[in-house]
């Protein structure tokens, strides 16, 4: 199809009105004016029949819209036989719906790289055996060693196990862990980190990172479906669908903006006696300002966002990151790393310390909770021999209890843990310190004292927040008051609510003044994340569950990137009120100055393209800036 038949395709009404004008513009020139107005008229009246309509459809619906406006200058500019400028008109009403495209295009240009980039084809190589464990330092065991045998395979046909091989400069398909003793790859894309990452034999690889100048090869973690690039563009896909809160901010200005406008043609007319005076005032207030501006603004902090390393879903939420008034923070694994350590193991019994922590980390394989990975680490780094459980079951917030090596194990809180023995006892803890009891047999065993630090940049992102006029910053979290309060103080929050469970932190958040952010990472988050105004989840190593229930989600695990998105947010709707104003601005300024007859009906039609045009180009200010308060790790 050449670009001038997809263009007819595309945009009918703007090819029809370009093919009209030519046509009218031929009849003037062969001096035949009236058979050119009939035609113009003719033509401009059906655009108005058929705007008309749809005006009374969103009338209906409760959207008092702008395009009044348009259809009362289209009947003026026809019935004071200005029939070039009403044509006009029409060719700007229709010609905004294609500017819009491709400033929205342009805007949207980080989200749509994303999706572009997503890979369709993966090199599965078999000249490797899947369940060999790869040593780099053995060139026997190197994919290089030999001559290699590899298969083009559709993305969605890898499974977990398979050796791919990822060649220069080519997008990792999914997600793996490394075979080479050390490659670079780009994830700039993924997490808006700009200096490429170097990852060694048997670390992970993200899926939608670009590896660098030489082939290596990965071993297959995850599916395609499962992959992180994959999430990815699911949430992009959803951010597209989503529509910027254009209506919203539009329906401010449509009353009093038409009713000011026609008040001004109105005057004009009745000063002047000449009712061609009203049409010229009318053609310089069309609603293309404020109906294009601000969804390209939108869709622009959006691109700016994913360019980041955060996936905003929608227009809607960027207004409410810009309004925010409150945020309530998770602790374990979004204030903190996420990574609790071991700091001692204190036993009630004559369980020796080595066996208690064994048992606990053969029960924790069945958690889901961060302090069981803590516990399992620690365990396989004393290496000792875990072992599988039976009846296994999570209780989601309190522990875990399994049968293991025929002893009845449960791990989890103190008040967990007492259910099963009244007797059991809390661990003396200092600040930022919290335990896990153990229960053996029915009896108390006794407790695992673990720390995990805050993360270096959580007090300067409190900071940032602060400074963006957040004063109401909280922090809602499952753990222990005296842990809670510990790490609160050190990220500089004075508000903060413990021992919680997922009920408590929706309960909480709706407290909170409006609107309300919420930040968390777990799949017990993803309530409190739905509930909030806007909640955002640390999706680089967060739950599935968290990332879906957000409406923002942060692709590299940094804090900072909250205060940033809030930034972001704040900037891009300023753009958007900014880009309005400007056209509301210019608009009345030039029927002020067209009330006095000083610009004619089509020569405020073609003004009215360039006022457009500005408003647009200004909107896409949204791309850039808003990014003063990213916290480096």
């Amino acid at each position: 199809m050449t670009p001038v038949m997809n263009f007819f395709k595309r945009y009918p009404i703007v090819a029809i009105t370009l093919v009209m004008l030519v046509i009218v513009l031929g009849l003037v020139a062969l001096g035949q004016n009236n058979i050119a107005q009939w035609v113009a008229s003719a033509y401009v009246l059906v655009i108005v029949a058929i705007t008309t309509v749809d005006m009374a459809k969103d009338i209906m619906r409760g959207h008092w819209g702008l395009d009044i406006l348009a259809v009362v200058a289209m009947c003026a500019a026809v019935a004071v036989g200005e029939y070039l400028a009403a044509l006009i008109i029409v060719l700007m009403l229709s010609g905004g719906e294609a500017l819009e495209d491709f400033a929205a295009n342009r805007a949207k240009a980080e989200l749509t790289a994303l999706l572009d980039r997503a890979p369709q084809v993966a090199h599965r190589s078999r000249s490797h055996d899947a369940s060999s464990s790869p040593n780099p330092a053995n060139p026997a065991n190197s994919p290089n060693s030999a001559e290699e045998v590899t298969e083009d395979i559709p993305v969605d046909q890898v499974q977990v196990g398979d050796i791919l091989l990822i060649k220069p400069a080519e997008v990792v398909p999914v997600d793996g862990e490394l075979i080479e003793a050390e490659a670079q790859f780009d994830e700039s894309s993924l997490t808006g980190e700009s200096l490429p990452i170097t990852r060694r034999a048997g670390e992970s690889v993200m899926s939608g990172a670009l590896n660098g100048q030489r082939a290596v090869h990965i071993r297959a973690t995850a599916t395609a479906a499962d992959s992180q690039y994959q999430r990815i563009i699911a949430l992009v896909q959803e951010a597209e669908e989503q529509k910027a809160p254009t209506v919203r901010i539009a329906d401010r200005f449509a009353v009093p903006f038409t009713v000011v406008s026609l008040g001004v043609a109105a005057t004009a007319w009745w000063l002047s006696g000449d009712p061609v005076r009203f049409a010229e005032v009318l053609v310089l207030a069309t609603p293309c300002p404020l109906l294009i501006a601000a969804p390209v603004a939108f869709m622009g902090g959006m691109s700016r966002a994913a360019k980041s390393g955060v996936i905003v879903k929608g227009g809607a939420t960027l207004e409410g990151l810009a309004k925010a008034a409150s945020v309530g923070f998770d602790k374990t694994g979004t204030l903190s790393y996420g990574q609790p350590t071991i700091v001692r193991i204190d036993t009630a019994s004559n369980i020796a310390e080595d066996e208690l922590l064994r048992l606990a980390a053969s029960a924790e394989q069945y958690s889901s909770h961060v302090l069981a990975a803590g516990i399992i680490q620690a365990a396989l780094e004393r290496k000792l021999a875990l072992s599988p459980g039976e009846d296994a079951e999570e209780i989601a917030t309190n522990g875990v209890a399994a049968k293991v090596d025929g002893r009845q194990v449960v791990v989890g809180k103190l008040s967990f843990i007492q259910q099963t023995d009244p007797q059991a006892v809390s661990a003396a803890l200092q600040p930022g310190q919290t335990a896990v009891s153990v229960a053996i047999d029915g009896r108390f065993a006794g407790n695992i004292v673990m720390a995990d630090a805050l993360r270096s940049n959580a007090a300067a992102t409190v900071g940032a927040l602060r400074d963006e006029g957040i004063k109401n910053v909280a922090m809602l979290t499952g753990d222990n008051e005296e842990t809670a309060q510990a790490l609160a103080a050190q990220a500089t929050i004075t508000q903060v609510h413990a021992h919680l469970l997922p009920q408590d932190k929706v309960h909480l958040v709706a407290e909170l003044p409006k609107p309300a952010i919420m930040v968390g990472d777990g799949i017990n988050d993803a309530p409190v994340l739905a509930a909030a105004d806007v909640g955002i989840a640390m999706g680089a190593r967060g739950s599935t569950a968290a990332s879906e229930s957000a409406d923002v989600v942060i692709m590299r695990d940094d804090i900072g990137k909250v205060a940033q998105a809030v930034t972001i947010g704040k900037h891009t709707y300023t753009v958007a009120l900014q880009a309005i104003w400007i056209g509301i601005i210019l608009s009345m300024g030039l029927m002020l100055v067209a009330s006095f007859g000083y610009i004619p009906a089509v020569a405020g039609a073609l003004t009215q393209e360039l006022v457009d045009l500005a408003c647009i180009l200004y909107a896409l200010r949204a791309l850039t800036g808003g990014t003063k308060h990213v916290v480096e790790l």
